[in-house]
């Protein structure tokens, strides 16, 4: 078994199960992993693909508890958005590095695609580690302006949890209907960037590791029927600062250049 088929799943079966009650999310944490192994406009890509089937799986799960009235007002500026995020994102893959160096005798280059994305695996895990957003519901009346910014971000690198999170958590509603009203609207970004993607989707990188993202997929079903059942119970801090840490490393390497 190769080391980008383990290392892949496992990320996707324990972010799965966590994204439910964590505030890091399936492609919070499988993105940066994927990047490891793929051009970072792939994995961001790949990472959307297991997302949004692993989304249509708690669908099933949790769609009858979801708010519609907080899905229309938030999740229709939120798909609008996700298209300008998705071009973003294209547009920086097309840029020419920023710079190159050599390091243990290999070739580095500092993409923008890269230098992006990996600051924003910071920032986020910044956030999430702080639980700047936990706990601060934004007020109801900012709910359109919620999805434009979460949608925005979720085209360009797939962090859309913290923001949908932040404007959601003041609405009043129940567990259940704040983790479906979440799905239902992360269903429809991710349908919506998925369109934009749709030229990286037929790369090779992709083309060639169908298997991976099936695979991939299937553990992330696994650990959101789990994650369903524990629903309960509350992450351990230690746990998810020692999450938050390791993207933090991996956000470094990636501006870097080095993956």
């Amino acid at each position: 078994m190769s080391a980008a088929f383990f290392a892949v799943c496992a990320t996707a079966l324990a972010a799965s199960g966590l994204t439910l009650f964590s505030g890091f999310g399936l492609g919070t944490i499988l993105t940066p992993v994927m990047a490891v192994f793929f051009p970072i406009e792939a994995a961001v890509a790949m990472t959307a693909l297991v997302h949004f089937a692993n989304n249509l799986f708690k669908l099933a799960l949790f769609a009858k508890n979801a708010d519609r009235a907080a899905c229309l007002r938030f999740g229709l500026p939120a798909v609008a958005a996700s298209f300008a995020g998705a071009a973003v994102l294209l547009w920086l893959s097309d840029l020419p590095p920023l710079c190159a160096y050599t390091l243990w005798g290999r070739a580095m280059a500092v993409t923008p695609v890269k230098l992006v994305v990996g600051l924003l695996i910071a920032v986020f895990s910044v956030l999430e580690i702080t639980r700047s957003l936990k706990g601060r519901g934004l007020p109801p009346g900012l709910l359109p302006l919620g999805g434009l910014v979460s949608g925005f971000f979720g085209g360009l690198s797939g962090h859309q949890g913290a923001f949908r999170s932040a404007f959601l958590l003041r609405l009043g509603l129940s567990k259940e209907a704040f983790i479906a009203t979440g799905v239902v609207v992360a269903c429809m970004v991710d349908a919506s960037r998925l369109t934009v993607y749709a030229t990286h989707l037929g790369a090779p990188e992709v083309a060639d590791n169908l298997g991976l993202l099936a695979a991939a997929t299937l553990c992330a079903f696994l650990g959101a029927f789990l994650g369903a059942r524990l629903l309960g119970k509350m992450t351990i801090a230690s746990l998810h600062k020692l999450v938050g840490a390791m993207l933090l490393a991996l956000s470094g390497l990636l501006v870097a250049g080095i993956i």
